[in-house]
């Protein structure tokens, strides 16, 4: 191959490459354009036709069941703030019915208190007036008792002193004897 022929063949490749349309990144083509607004245009009367009501009415549901459910949630507030201002008020009773409760406990024991206190000194009255009245007729037995032995002592010594006639001396020594034996035996 010469280099003629490689000129002509390069000469026929470039008319071949001119020949080709370009394509190009921006292209304006008033066909294209009719085109995609037709297209558009027919979309929207297919969405307003048949998708727009559907779409309105299933967010209109929606938004009614949002604020059913906010107004649900309002009233449970509401229902649960009167249940705990009620529990509040039935603590308070029960603080203050515990109180009472306790007030009216602490005087019933300290009555109680006061009756076992009043019964127990009456008990101790009463077993100490009996031991004052048994040692009283306990003195008065022992006083008998002597005076018996006194009057036994003195006939004793009265019939010591018939028996014998003793002198004013030996009778007062006689006595005298017989009330130290009366002492030391008491």
């Amino acid at each position: 191959m010469d280099i003629l022929s490689l000129i002509t063949a390069a000469s026929e490749a470039a008319e071949t490459v001119a020949e080709q349309p370009t394509f190009s990144l921006v292209n304006i083509d008033p066909n294209t354009i009719i085109f995609t607004l037709i297209n558009t245009g027919i979309i929207v009367l297919i969405y307003f036709f048949f998708l727009h009501k559907p779409v309105c009415k299933i967010l209109d549901q929606r938004a009614e069941a949002v604020n059913k459910d906010m107004d649900d949630a309002q009233k449970a507030r509401e229902e649960a703030e009167a249940v705990k201002a009620e529990y509040e008020q039935r603590l308070e009773q029960s603080k203050e019915e515990a109180g009472r409760i306790l007030s009216d406990a602490t005087k019933r024991a300290q009555q109680r208190g006061d009756e076992i206190v009043a019964e127990a000194n009456a008990e101790a009255a009463t077993i100490k007036q009996r031991a004052e009245e048994s040692i009283e007729r306990e003195k008065k037995r022992a006083i008998n008792e002597i005076k018996e032995e006194i009057a036994d002592m003195v006939i004793a010594a009265a019939s010591k002193v018939a028996e014998k006639e003793i002198s004013a001396a030996d009778n007062e020594r006689i006595i005298s004897a017989e009330l130290e034996r009366i002492g030391k035996e008491s």
